[in-house]
């Protein structure tokens, strides 16, 4: 009976989680250019270095032509694991990228430096502006622009500069070209 008298408290707690799309975003994608260090545990004759190829693809040794452009380390590891399990019982493969050459945007026209820069990470229009080294006096402030997938993103400099409208501040991605006639 006293049982019965006593409140019963439900407390329910809903706790943050992060999903695969959030993991997956954060995730840093391989392009043509960049160099990996691929290796299966306790297969020594099974590590190499390699460069993904200009087509997106490696050759490794037993699996031949893997593509990788657009995977993350992990998916890489996975596929090539997958096509070794026909020569070896559970391969565990390690997949490394020892340098993300491939994570290059360009910079071109009237800047002093102009030519291919590499993302170190999220990088915005006047950051690499700044790595280019600046606008050369005669760029035309105006017609700064983007390239992008056969788009045209207008960059306005001088409300970025002046900070009244940071906007068209974008942050860049893999393979954009920065104009600045």
């Amino acid at each position: 009976m006293l049982r019965s008298l006593l409140p019963v408290l439900c407390v329910l707690v809903v706790l943050p989680s992060v999903t695969n799309a959030d993991e997956k975003s954060a995730a840093y994608l391989l392009n043509p250019g960049d160099v990996l260090s691929v290796s299966v545990w306790r297969e020594d004759t099974l590590k190499s270095e390699v460069q993904v190829l200009p087509d997106g693809s490696i050759t490794f040794p037993l699996v031949g032509r893997v593509k990788v452009a657009g995977l993350d380390s992990t998916a890489v590891e996975k596929d090539i694991a997958q096509k070794l399990e026909k020569f070896l019982p559970d391969p565990i493969v390690s997949v490394v990228i020892t340098n993300p050459k491939g994570n290059l945007v360009y910079v071109q026209g009237k800047v002093l430096k102009p030519g291919p820069l590499q993302l170190a990470g999220p990088t915005d229009v006047l950051q690499i502006l700044s790595q280019a080294g600046g606008l050369d006096k005669f760029a035309d402030k105006k017609g700064i622009k983007i390239l992008r997938d056969n788009k045209v993103l207008p960059v306005h400099y001088s409300d970025l500069i002046d900070g009244s409208d940071m906007s068209t501040n974008h942050k860049l991605q893999v393979g954009d070209t920065l104009v600045v006639p």
